[in-house]
């Protein structure tokens, strides 16, 4: 295993990793631990270059830092990526070395699973080091994240609609969906109970006819989710999705989705919140999975109730947030973020 260290001013740790005999490289991003352990999940996906691995890390490590304090956990942000497609050249042996790579730092970061990960290979991380959560056996194990993920995306979108339209229920309106992996389909599936009509879209072709199907949505091809008429629109699948090409193409009224790193640039707040599209700072709605994995890091015993507190007072920080950008007539990202700054310095002092 070779481990480097990368030179990143804003991070107080950056390492890369290679591991010559499973076929592993990657990057380890770890932004602040100001509030406790570097916490964030693991994703791997075939990246173009090793920069855009990089700066992937960095961005959504510097996420994890804003998600976890905006949900008043004792947990820094850290990510970890990996450079690789994972339906085929994940295996047993690159995931027990992955997990040698975290055993290095030491505590400093906690792994867990993100895109292109499972419970069964946080396990198998697992064998390799303790500082892994997401697992599926366990005193404390809190399994897979999406369904409680989807459930703040969920209170978020409902909350969003009450500041933008009125009302919280989603009875009749519109919803597209963008991205139906494990959080977006359960998404979609809280969506269809609440009465609302969906349009979906999703790289997969055979996943967007199974949502279809199952929650009777209306399917659009990839390129198409974002000039579709809706009330809401609900990024659940890569970052920066939210930039100059495709906000002039919105037809909605609100954006609440689960994708981190919504916004490709901070002035991207600003352009939505110039079109008169209410923003739902996306690491705030989609705060519910690192809730449901701190319940293993911190050992939870009380889980269920512990999380539905969480998710209570993550949609509380929601609507404080709306509430005050409305009043103040700014984005909803720059409030977010001020309110987080908030935090991170009330702890500091």
């Amino acid at each position: 295993m070779k481990i480097t260290t990368v030179d990143t001013p804003e991070h107080e740790q950056v390492i890369r990793f290679e591991d010559a005999a499973s076929g592993l490289k990657g990057f380890i991003a770890i932004h602040s631990t100001q509030l406790g352990p570097a916490a964030g999940g693991v994703r791997m996906r075939p990246y173009g270059h090793p920069d855009e691995a990089l700066n992937d890390a960095l961005r959504l490590s510097r996420g994890m830092t804003y998600k976890n304090a905006a949900a008043n956990l004792p947990l820094g942000g850290g990510k970890a990526v990996i450079i690789g497609d994972p339906a085929t050249e994940k295996t047993p042996a690159l995931l027990r070395a992955f997990g040698r790579a975290v055993q290095s730092l030491e505590g400093r970061y906690w792994t867990a699973e993100d895109m292109g990960m499972s419970p069964e290979d946080m396990a198998l991380i697992g064998q390799e080091t303790r500082f892994v959560a997401g697992l599926a056996d366990g005193e404390f194990a809190s399994g897979d994240p999406s369904p409680i993920t989807a459930r703040g995306i969920f209170n978020a979108i409902r909350t969003t609609a009450r500041h933008r339209f009125g009302s919280a229920d989603l009875t009749g309106k519109t919803v597209s969906v963008q991205g139906l992996g494990h959080v977006g389909y359960h998404l979609c599936r809280l969506l269809h109970e609440a009465g609302a009509k969906l349009i979906v879209t999703d790289i997969d072709a055979a996943q967007v006819a199974a949502v279809a199907g199952e929650f009777g949505a209306t399917p659009v091809a990839p390129d198409e989710i974002y000039a579709v008429e809706a009330e809401i629109f609900a990024p659940c699948a890569i970052g920066a999705v939210l930039n100059e090409t495709t906000i002039p193409q919105l037809k909605v009224g609100a954006v609440a989705g689960g994708a981190n790193n919504q916004l490709a640039t901070e002035e991207d707040g600003q352009r939505l919140h110039e079109r008169g599209i209410l923003y739902a700072p996306d690491f705030v709605a989609n705060g519910g999975g690192i809730i449901n994995v701190a319940t293993e890091i911190l050992h939870i015993a009380n889980r269920e109730e512990w999380v539905a507190e969480k998710l209570e007072a993550l949609d509380r920080t929601m609507d404080r947030i709306l509430t005050r950008a409305i009043a103040q007539s700014v984005s909803p990202n720059d409030v977010a973020e001020a309110i987080v700054h908030e935090i991170l310095h009330q702890e500091a002092a």
